[in-house]
């Protein structure tokens, strides 16, 4: 009989466990829409943000990385001002995108609807942010130190990124991003020291050419 007893106690302590675990399991991998909305609650309630990148690229036989500050504020405008290579420059001003580095013989712009640069999956942050309508077939999967993986496809990208993974915390903050051409190449960003509403006046935003740089109507994408 005391026998009996233990071999039910134990079942239910195994009961028990299975319980907790399976739980736990649902605790630490949320589905798909509901990280998503996570991601929309946590930047919908910004209005500007501050942080430090990393930015790697891997692909046709090239290598590089690349650093410096990202820069949003809504509507529309964001900054990337690159530490190294000092003087290169990714601006949104809202209606234009502006391409400079120092030392380049012109400067380019393009309409920013017309825009196809692999930093513009960022854009969906300057507005109110959707991601399940910024990205198809979403997935999610664990990471490191208590984050997540979002991976999907963006919409309207379909012939040049394969496929773009979002690393976020559980309450939704970005930390990383990675995007995978249909060439095979691959670009990562990793984000830093996130300063949500950071004080970033509006003329962070407004670029003027170097004198004496022409400025140049890029192509719009084909």
């Amino acid at each position: 009989m005391m026998a009996d007893k233990l071999i039910r106690r134990g079942g239910l302590f195994l009961a028990a466990a299975l319980i907790s675990t399976s739980l736990y399991a649902q605790q630490a991998s949320p589905s798909a829409h509901d990280l998503a909305q996570r991601v929309d609650r946590h930047y919908n309630q910004l209005h500007s943000l501050r942080a430090g990148f990393t930015e790697s690229y891997e692909g046709l036989g090239l290598k590089r990385t690349e650093s410096g500050t990202l820069l949003l504020l809504k509507p529309g405008r964001m900054k990337w001002e690159y530490s190294s290579p000092a003087g290169k420059l990714f601006l949104l001003d809202g209606k234009y995108a502006w391409f400079y580095t120092l030392g380049d013989p012109q400067v380019q712009r393009i309409p920013a609807k017309q825009l196809d640069d692999l930093r513009s999956p960022l854009r969906f942050l300057l507005g109110h942010t959707q991601l399940e309508k910024e990205l198809t077939h979403l997935s999610v999967a664990a990471a490191p130190n208590g984050q997540f993986t979002i991976s999907g496809q963006p919409k309207g990208q379909e012939e040049r990124v394969a496929r773009l993974t979002l690393t976020v915390t559980g309450e939704g903050s970005i930390t990383g991003i990675e995007i995978e051409e249909t060439d095979g190449a691959l670009t990562r960003f990793l984000f830093t020291r996130e300063e949500p509403n950071a004080q970033v006046p509006a003329s962070t935003f407004h670029f003027t050419p170097p004198a004496g740089v022409p400025v140049v109507d890029a192509l719009p994408p084909v």
